[in-house]
């Protein structure tokens, strides 16, 4: 019996490698911080070919869940990030790709290590540990993981406070302590503060007390907004307003010879709550046939396969899903540049057996098994333009 969302004589696949990957080594996430501290002259920093120009004091402001398409839609609720954009004039402004998937825990180690996902080990949501056999929630982390064994490479910020940098991280201080900022996000000095306006203040303090100072600061409440009401959401647009003033706040407070880099971790799209557009997983027998463990998130999966049958369940989820989704084998996901170029060999058998990431407006969801996530109203994770390109504002003083 054909499957009710699915008419194989009318839809054609689409080809994993027609799929639009993250610009890894000249424009994503990951090179962020190693541009905008390249005249430091770090020692151990990871090569880059974007190009940032120099200033003795850098502060990154990564807002979660800040897409780029998202600032393009909300020009009166966020007027003074859109007079950054390029497309404004004197704006300097431009797009970059978050890195796959599109996803906090992704994107966080990419940005505090400078190394894409297939190198830093973090590649999605949800990701099966090879060693155990466990799905591990790299977010929350759980089930617990030796960090430093998960993922073994140096900070950005170590690196930068090893060379003499007055470096400092200004967040929430619930992710002090967290194994994740711990392999993310530490070197240097961690300074907890609690409102967005403690914070912006905080860091221009920092950027004003040394010659040369790295300064990283996050805000994630507009993130959470969107999951819980959507981007399409009254609460969602407040939560920009209220990114648009901290933005200007800190840019107005930069002590001279400073640039500050507003970006983002992912974007996000709403999606509606039907049958055809969050398909579940759990109650889809032709989707969970010779699956051992589903991972990723809805919009970029993770599928484990029972031993033996990585080929019947990629063949059956090519058919089923193939003309809305990229659908590929590990193999091929890796050949595409997904997770960046020459993955590490302890991450390969953290990748799925087959990797399914949404083009069109859509997830595969899982009710009984993910049911908070799976009563989400916004999601990120694919290579969707909407998800994957990210801000990459700039203001120099």
């Amino acid at each position: 019996m054909a499957h009710p969302f699915h008419d194989a004589e009318d839809a054609a696949l689409l080809d994993p490698a027609s799929a639009p990957a993250p610009q890894y080594g000249t424009g994503a996430l990951c090179d962020v911080i190693p541009a905008a501290v390249a005249g430091f002259a770090v020692p151990g920093m990871p090569a880059t070919g974007l190009t940032l120009a120099p200033a003795d004091r850098v502060c990154v402001f990564l807002v979660d869940g800040l897409g780029w398409e998202l600032i393009l839609r909300h020009p009166d609720e966020a007027p003074y990030l859109t007079s950054l954009l390029a497309t404004s004039c004197g704006g300097t402004g431009r797009p970059i790709t978050a890195g796959f998937p599109a996803t906090t825990a992704t994107s966080l180690a990419s940005v505090g290590t400078g190394l894409p996902p297939g190198r830093h080990g973090l590649p999605g949501y949800t990701a099966l540990n090879p060693e155990t056999g466990q799905l591990m929630n790299q977010l929350r982390w759980q089930p617990w993981t030796p960090p430093a064994v998960w993922q073994p490479h140096p900070t950005v910020f170590a690196l930068a406070d090893a060379a003499g940098i007055a470096t400092s991280q200004v967040s929430s201080p619930t992710f002090e302590t967290t194994p994740l900022t711990k392999i993310a996000l530490s070197g240097g000095t961690f300074l907890g503060r609690l409102t967005g306006e403690e914070r912006v203040d905080l860091a221009a303090d920092q950027l004003a007390a040394a010659d040369r100072a790295l300064v990283y600061t996050y805000y994630s409440e507009l993130d959470g907004m969107g999951h819980r009401h959507g981007v399409d959401s009254d609460a969602w647009r407040g939560q920009l307003m209220m990114v648009d003033r901290l933005v200007q706040r800190l840019a107005e407070q930069l002590p001279p010879r400073s640039a500050l880099y507003v970006t983002a971790d992912h974007g996000m799209i709403d999606i509606p709550f039907d049958e055809e557009s969050r398909i579940d997983f759990d109650e889809d027998w032709e989707l969970s046939a010779g699956v051992a463990v589903l991972g990723g998130e809805g919009r970029a999966r993770h599928v484990y396969a029972v031993p033996g049958a990585a080929a019947d369940v990629l063949a059956v989820w090519r058919e089923v899903l193939g003309d809305r989704m990229w659908v590929a084998g590990r193999e091929q996901a890796v050949a595409a540049g997904w997770f960046g170029p020459e993955p590490e060999e302890r991450v390969l058998g953290r990748i799925g057996d087959v990797v399914a990431v949404a083009r069109d407006d859509m997830a595969i969801v899982a009710n009984r098994t993910e049911p908070g996530e799976s009563r989400m109203v916004g999601l990120h994770g694919s290579l969707a333009p909407v998800e994957q390109l990210v801000p990459l504002l700039e203001v120099r003083c």
